[in-house]
């Protein structure tokens, strides 16, 4: 019996789905895929699937063993890579990365990567939720904030600055916030996926905000307050654009909150396969060249 074929199998059906989508991931065909899977159940004397008529879910058991396999393979797979000489990048590498960031910094410069590098497949996850990196198969997250999970390791990109900022028309009608406080009798555009919820961090405080607008895309909040409709918090080079055509006004600038990082982060247990630590440096180089970030620095 080949385990490690087995352990494939599993691995893939997880990340994939379906025992359809795993076979033909695989080039091996759902019957097989599906045999294979049912081998290392009986092998292992435990069910790692349920299986039902519209999905596939993973037992408890199923969950555990899904972290060591994928684990495993992933060390196997290092192990042989290094050692070939001069074996070049190759494989599907999964990445999540937050829609603005994606758009405005990543998509750009996809074409060079994949020109670089031909044998890598890039499934580029663009979207503002958490992503599980382990329940979802996901190899590398570009996260904006600080990490709190342990299990996690990082690779800082960047710092930002994160400011208020209001059209001018706005301003016009109902006047200047002159302290964070102030900011309690103005319409605040709130961003539903802000980790922070309702409360907006300045320095030294953290003052909570209401609006009659909540909105869960950066760009949706970008397009918001460029019509006027209200105050928004969020890193300055969203709004660079409004600030640079006299649109857009800054705000409380004196009450700026220090800056916060921009980061890669993978797990701490893992080896990296080749593919993603060449995506890495291609994604630091391009954060490097790019002069709307602040030099980095101390974060608070």
């Amino acid at each position: 019996m080949d385990r490690l074929l087995l352990m494939t199998c599993f691995v893939r059906t997880v990340e994939t789905g379906s025992f359809s989508a795993a076979g033909r991931d695989l080039g091996l065909g759902q019957p097989n895929v599906s045999r294979y899977v049912a081998a290392l159940e009986n092998h292992l004397q435990t069910r790692l699937l349920s299986r039902s008529t519209r999905k596939l879910a993973l037992t408890p058991e199923g969950e555990r063993y899904y972290t060591e396999a994928r684990r495993i393979l992933e060390a196997v797979d290092e192990s042989e890579s290094s050692l070939r000489e001069n074996i070049a990048p190759s494989g599907l590498l999964r990445v999540a990365c937050p829609t603005a960031l994606a758009h405005t910094f990543l998509v750009p410069h996809l074409a060079t990567f994949l020109e670089r590098y031909p044998a890598v497949t890039l499934d580029l996850q663009i979207n503002d939720r958490y992503v599980n990196l382990v329940d979802e198969g996901v190899e590398l997250a570009i996260r904006i904030g600080h990490l709190e999970d342990s299990a996690m390791r990082v690779r800082r990109l960047a710092i930002f600055e994160r400011v208020c900022v209001a059209s001018k028309g706005y301003l016009a009608k109902r006047g200047i916030p002159n302290t964070p406080d102030d900011l309690r009798e103005h319409d605040c555009l709130i961003y539903t996926l802000l980790s922070t919820g309702t409360t907006w961090r300045f320095r030294g405080a953290d003052v909570p905000v209401s609006g009659r607008l909540r909105v869960s895309s950066p760009e949706a909040i970008r397009e918001c307050v460029n019509a006027g409709l209200g105050i928004a918090q969020g890193p300055e080079w969203l709004y660079e654009e409004g600030l640079k055509n006299g649109n857009l006004q800054l705000l409380l600038r004196d009450y700026t909150a220090p800056p916060a990082p921009i980061q890669t982060i993978y797990m701490a247990n893992r080896l990296l396969p080749k593919r993603a630590i060449v995506f890495m440096d291609f994604v630091a180089e391009i954060f490097a060249n790019t002069e709307v970030f602040t030099p980095q620095g101390d974060i608070v």
